[in-house]
């Protein structure tokens, strides 16, 4: 009963004029007519603030298909972002992608459990690399089909005649140098490039061989699905597009990774030169890119430094990320009049600290965006926030003033 009062709400919101007409305005805006920036602030990193007065299941599995049916709509309800309610409750296969075999090992902050504690550390198990380059074993990965269709009943059960249960996949997601530094310290990773430059090539080569495989897998298996509506892309966006094959094509015949969206960063790599970034990581990146229909590329990482080099070379990409420490002048200058989403990521300090806003400082950063990416699509997601300070009111009227400036100021 719970799971169908939260479903109810759900689809009430998916069902209002507004919704649908910002699900009509992303699929614009992915297709580079939209006319103003698209917004989301991303609320997973401060929903411990916001879900607690609405969850009320207490079974495990149960409580996450309610934290999903609320998360569904209540950037909708509390926000007024951009965030387009579904009108499906969605489910993805449980796949699994394991590097090198590789049991990851991560301590907490004294005290806290995994689910309590942001401070955590990989524990490197990879050091020397010639020394420890057998434990880089053949990568493994699958799919449980039979606990996903399982899930899948039993929520049909439960909702199923408010809210339809769709099998989704999200974009193919790739974070090579991500899986490295969890199983080798960044400070390891970094010198293994300087003291043993081919080996490590060869392990950057291994891991893009090892995510094709599993891709062949994926497709063998038809378990690639269409990412052309709500599906998420990474970093706090979605995947709403015409240009790529949908379900009515999927009916006719089995989807490859060429048909999809995919999603790549390099974070771990922000303090090595353009040039080991070239020499080091783009191969593989460029070589997994490839396998993608559209790609969004990048994290926190500032992308300036490889833009010119290597990121530009990247043909399917249309969303680039300009994180607080890119320079956005110099990436709207890049970007202006291309096919490329100007993705801007703000600071989160404006929104987490302090009781108040500084609205002043928040219209002037903004300002300085919209500035840089004249001539650009635009995209801002708002990404980071680890508190509110509980202040709902204080993140609606953020988003506010993001439109408020983009009225003023945009085009």
């Amino acid at each position: 009963m719970i799971l169908r009062e939260a479903a109810k709400q759900q689809l009430s919101y998916a069902s209002m004029p507004s919704n649908i007409t910002k699900e009509k305005e992303w699929y614009l805006h992915n297709a580079l007519q939209h006319d103003r920036p698209m917004i989301h602030l991303e609320m997973w990193t401060f929903s411990e603030e916001i879900l607690p007065e609405y969850l009320k299941c207490t079974g495990e599995f149960a409580k996450e298909v309610e934290t999903k049916i609320y998360c569904n709509f209540l950037n909708q309800k509390l926000f007024d972002d951009d965030r387009v309610t579904p009108d499906f409750y969605a489910l993805n296969y449980d796949t699994w992608f394991r590097l090198f075999d590789i049991d990851i090992k991560i301590e907490h902050t004294a005290g806290n459990t995994a689910s309590e504690s942001l401070g955590h550390h990989f524990i490197s198990q990879i050091r020397d690399l010639e020394d420890d380059y057998e434990k880089l074993k053949k990568s493994t990965f699958g799919v449980d089909i039979d606990l996903t269709m399982k899930k899948k009943q039993v929520i049909e059960e439960a909702i199923g005649d408010i809210l339809p249960v769709k099998l989704q996949m999200d974009c193919l997601y790739s974070v090579p140098t991500q899986m490295v530094v969890h199983f080798m310290s960044m400070q390891d990773m970094m010198f293994n490039m300087v003291d043993y430059p081919e080996l490590f090539k060869e392990m950057m080569t291994r891991i893009q061989d090892d995510t094709l495989e599993y891709y062949r897998m994926l497709e063998n298996k038809k378990l690639i699905l269409p990412t052309t509506g709500h599906e998420s892309l990474g970093q706090g966006t979605w995947c709403f597009n015409k240009e790529l094959p949908d379900r009515s094509v999927l009916e006719k015949r089995s989807f490859t990774s060429k048909d999809v969206w995919g999603f790549m960063d390099s974070q771990e790599t922000v303090g090595i030169s353009p040039d080991m970034y070239e020499e080091f990581i783009f191969p593989c990146y460029k070589t997994i890119s490839s396998q993608y229909g559209l790609l969004s590329y990048g994290c926190c990482e500032p992308v300036h430094p490889i833009w010119d080099r290597c990121i530009s070379r990247l043909d399917n990409l249309r969303k680039v990320s300009i994180s607080p420490w890119c320079d956005e002048e110099f990436m709207g200058e890049r970007l202006q009049g291309g096919k490329v989403i100007f993705h801007r990521k703000p600071s989160p300090n404006f929104l987490s600290f302090g009781a108040g806003l500084n609205e002043d400082a928040v219209r002037a950063h903004i300002d300085k965006s919209l500035l840089a990416a004249r001539g650009c699509r635009m995209e801002i997601t708002q990404r980071d926030v680890y508190t509110i300070n509980k202040d709902i009111g204080k993140a609606r009227r953020y988003v506010e003033i993001i439109r408020e400036e983009i009225e003023k100021h945009w085009r």
